[in-house]
């Protein structure tokens, strides 16, 4: 390895360790922060770069504990559901987007009339574990969302 290369790579392992050393210490003020303080430290955020924190739901995050062996099983409980959409909420772009998530035969002007004409059924016939799911992600974008 050439002398300019290997002070290359040194500077850039020094500036490497500066930037982690810096996030640690902005970590640690983050972790002192109460959740109230937080949520306004984000909102600040959002409202500078003009963006919204959406939280995402990992495919397994909606899973159940599976019953207990010798458990009697809910005889009521449907098997499948419908997802309807009651108020698209004030935060209609991430709605629109999760939407098409969901629904992703759907175009951006067929989601925005989904969202627009709120109350409306997003999806008819769906599992039980994939329409909490979709709540789920509706409700982390701001809408308000029934299964019925």
């Amino acid at each position: 390895m050439s002398e300019e290369k290997r002070t290359k790579t040194e500077t850039s392992k020094e500036e490497k360790k500066e930037k982690l050393a810096a996030f640690s210490e902005i970590v640690e003020k983050i972790e002192k922060l109460s959740v109230k303080d937080l949520a306004d430290f984000v909102k600040g955020l959002e409202d500078r770069w003009g963006v919204q924190a959406v939280a995402t739901v990992s495919a397994g995050a909606g899973a159940t504990a599976p019953a207990q062996p010798g458990a009697p099983a809910d005889a009521d409980e449907k098997a499948e559901y419908t997802i309807h959409l009651a108020d698209s909420g004030s935060q209609k772009i991430a709605v629109i987007k999760t939407i098409r998530e969901i629904r992703n035969d759907l175009g951006l002007k067929e989601a925005k009339d989904l969202a627009d004409g709120a109350p409306k059924d997003i999806k008819e016939n769906v599992p039980k574990e994939e329409a909490e799911e979709a709540k789920k992600k509706l409700e982390i974008a701001g809408a308000k969302v029934e299964l019925k």
